[in-house]
C-alpha cells in the first residue's frame, strides 16, 4: 500500500491518496478543499480512484466531497454518527472561508471492523470517537491514517459539538495505543509519526 499526502485548504488538512501499487486504484481520504490540486496528483501518480473516505465530518475535511464525486463517480463512506455534518455541510461559518461546497449524501456508512478492499490492499475501520461522534481512523498496512484523533505530539480538539474528551482518551489509548509502536501515523493535519512515538512521548495522552 502506498500514499501520497496532498495539503489543501487554509486549515491545512492532510487529504490522503491511498492506493494498491499493483492496480493503482486508491481511495480519496478527507479532501478538505482545493479539488484541483488533487485532481493533479490523481493524475499524475496515476491512481484510479474507486471510494472516497472522510474520516470524519468537519467542514475543512469534507470541502471537497462534490468535486470529487462529480468527477469520479464514486462512493462516498462515512460513519454514520458523523451524517448528519454532512447535511450541514454548506451552513457551517466557514464554508465560505474555505472554499467549501455542500456534500452529497453518504453512499454508506463505515462501521467499526469494517475492511475496505482498495485493489489488492485494504483499509480495516477503526471507530474512534472523542474528536467527533462519527470519528474513524484507517489502518492499513504499516500505516493509519488517524484523521483528527491523534496528531504528533497532539489530539484532536474536543470542544467542538460532539466532542468529548473522556471518548477520546479511551479511543487513544483502547484503539490506538495497542496497534504495533512501528505503525506509521498519518493525522488529519501536520506531519507524520509513529504510534510508539506518541504512547512514549505524547504530552497530552500521559
Amino acid at each position: 500500500m502506498k500514499y501520497e499526502t496532498i495539503v489543501v485548504g487554509a486549515l491545512e488538512t492532510n487529504c490522503y491518496l491511498v492506493y494498491c501499487e499493483d492496480t493503482r486504484k486508491g481511495a480519496v481520504v478527507d479532501p478538505g478543499a482545493d479539488p484541483g490540486k488533487i485532481f493533479q496528483v490523481i493524475d499524475r501518480a496515476k491512481i484510479q480512484p474507486v471510494i472516497l473516505i472522510n474520516s470524519h465530518g468537519h467542514i475543512d475535511h469534507i470541502g471537497a466531497n462534490k468535486d470529487i464525486k462529480d468527477k469520479y463517480g464514486i462512493p462516498l463512506y462515512i460513519h454514520e454518527r458523523d451524517k448528519e455534518m454532512l447535511a450541514l455541510s454548506h451552513k457551517s461559518e466557514f464554508s465560505i472561508f474555505l472554499g467549501a461546497k455542500e456534500s452529497p449524501a453518504p453512499d454508506e456508512y463505515l462501521k467499526e471492523g469494517d475492511e475496505i478492499k482498495i485493489g489488492n490492499s485494504f483499509l480495516k475501520v477503526i471507530h474512534t470517537p472523542g474528536h467527533s461522534p462519527g470519528s474513524v481512523c484507517l489502518l492499513g498496512d504499516g500505516l493509519l491514517l488517524s484523521g483528527d484523533t491523534l496528531f504528533n505530539m497532539g489530539v484532536g480538539r474536543t470542544d467542538l459539538p460532539g466532542g468529548s474528551w473522556e471518548e477520546l482518551e479511551k479511543s487513544i489509548r483502547s484503539r490506538i495505543f495497542t496497534l504495533p509502536e512501528d505503525i506509521m501515523v498519518l493525522p488529519g493535519h501536520g506531519p507524520s509519526t509513529t504510534v510508539g512515538r506518541e504512547k512514549n512521548s505524547n504530552p497530552f495522552i500521559r
